[in-house]
């Protein structure tokens, strides 16, 4: 929005309150007409559809299986030529040795950070999905609350009947 429609805006908002002595609610028609008692989703919901994240986790975890399944394999066969090779008496098994131990720290950052995406991303989902049934259950119980503050008997808009 640029400057000048803002300042448009407030003008146009100014006058029509200037102009009117009756009060105005400022409120969105959600196409029904008032709302009353029912699904909360009447007054919108809060939406968590971020399937990028989901397509993110389920990757992470794809990988994290292949990892374990592929990747370690190379763990126990080079720390099995190592100890051929240093029962032989060759130099090079510590150096072999070395980096087995440090292919399979490394390895295991790489699986414990997959882990971690992996287990966030549907923490961060069920905790919005929680969040959203609080706040379904919290503007339901208020539409109820505020029917029960209706004593009219008649259709919403109308005169109370004397009795």
């Amino acid at each position: 929005m640029a400057w000048d429609e803002w300042e448009r805006l407030k003008a146009d908002a100014l006058q029509r309150q200037q102009g009117s002595t009756q009060m105005q609610l400022n409120e969105l028609d959600g196409g029904g007409g008032s709302g009353g008692p029912g699904r909360p989703d009447a007054y919108g919901g809060l939406k968590v559809a971020n399937d990028g994240l989901t397509k993110i986790g389920k990757a992470a975890f794809g990988l994290y299986n292949q990892l374990w399944d592929k990747a370690r394999v190379a763990v126990p066969s080079s720390d099995s030529a190592a100890a051929d090779l240093s029962k032989q008496g060759f130099a090079l098994s510590p150096g072999l040795k070395h980096v087995s131990n440090r292919w399979e720290e490394q390895l295991k950052s790489l699986m414990d950070a997959c882990a971690h995406i992996s287990n966030h991303m549907r923490v961060t989902k069920k905790l919005h999905d929680n969040d959203e049934g609080y706040i379904q259950r919290q503007m339901s119980s208020i539409a109820a609350l505020d029917a029960g503050f209706d004593e009219r008997v008649g259709a919403p808009g109308g005169k109370k009947k004397e009795e």
